[in-house]
């Protein structure tokens, strides 16, 4: 089989699954022109939440069902390892599998974060990252920045009835144990993740409905904490970046995505100002026409040394 033949096989429209590394793999593609990957965020989040139709007019979009959800296979040490490392391997399996050209590769939430260890490691695979919703790192500094944004968050919606319960959701974050459990408390701060959700309710309702999640620890297999801070790394990241951010973002908001903009060389920076943390939702043209300016475009030949050495004038 040739290469174009065998390229428009594992392209066509449609679900996919392979054996990556002993573990079932499911791929979703949709659309036609430049090849996008688009990871989901959770960890531990279904891909169909991530679905935007309207970037499918212009990318071929091929959305990763990541390890330990759906039909793609879980981990022997489910739920524990599931690593940003172990999604990058999952990625670059994907990536070979579609033939080895340069993709550009959009991650959400959680996603970002793999995303940007991608880029990081593996930057010759990519002709481009999309960082939506990220951050630069996890921990105690991440924790308390969404602390304060969700207490903002908390005081604009002090008359709602259904502050109580969404609040008692972030609480049982860290309690969580099993997928009854994570897709209780996905739903359950859902609210929080939009920038009006009782304006649109009945809309954001069907996401509340279609949304589906599996448990997954964020710990590696040996139970230590998967803990991110890309500050020294990201200066040196060599592809083309786009950061994107709702301004009403709870979770990975504005500072964030403020940061990495200054991180990373030549990046470019969008904030859709009337969304929270699900942008390709609140604001869906706007969102799909940010990316497809930014897949579509032309962009410079770049070195890893050269956006070092840019970084330290």
């Amino acid at each position: 089989m040739s290469l174009p033949l065998k390229r428009a096989a594992v392209l066509a429209p449609g679900a996919h699954t392979f054996d990556s590394d002993g573990a079932t793999q499911r791929y979703h593609v949709y659309g036609s022109g430049p090849v996008c990957l688009a990871h989901p965020g959770g960890p531990g989040i279904h891909w169909e939440y991530l679905r935007v139709p309207e970037l499918e007019e212009h990318l071929t979009m091929v959305y990763v069902e990541a390890l330990g959800t759906g039909a793609s296979g879980r981990l022997t040490t489910h739920p524990h390892g599931y690593t940003r490392e172990r999604y990058s391997v999952a990625l670059r399996r994907i990536i070979e599998r579609l033939g080895g050209s340069k993709v550009y590769l959009l991650g959400h939430s959680h996603g970002a974060f793999v995303a940007a260890y991608h880029a990081i490691h593996h930057p010759d695979e990519l002709a481009g990252i999309i960082l939506y919703e990220g951050a630069p790192v996890t921990g105690p500094e991440h924790g308390a920045e969404a602390a304060r944004r969700l207490q903002e968050f908390t005081a604009a919606h002090a008359d709602r009835p259904e502050l109580g319960d969404i609040l008692a959701a972030f609480g049982a974050m860290q309690a969580i144990s099993n997928d009854v459990q994570t897709l209780a408390v996905a739903r359950g701060v859902l609210p929080a993740y939009f920038a009006d959700y009782w304006g649109d309710e009945p809309r954001w309702a069907e996401v509340w409905e279609a949304l589906r999640a599996s448990y997954i620890s964020g710990l590696d297999a040996d139970g230590s904490h998967d803990l991110v801070d890309d500050r020294a790394d990201l200066p040196r990241v060599a592809v083309p970046a786009l950061v994107m951010v709702g301004r009403f973002d709870v979770i990975c908001g504005p500072r964030w995505a403020q940061e990495l903009h200054d991180l990373i060389p030549d990046s470019r920076l969008v904030v859709l100002e009337h969304s929270g943390h699900l942008g390709h939702l609140e604001e869906p043209e706007r969102f799909a026409a940010a990316i497809r300016d930014f897949t579509l475009a032309p962009h410079p030949a770049r070195s890893t040394t050269g956006a070092a050495e840019r970084r330290m004038r």
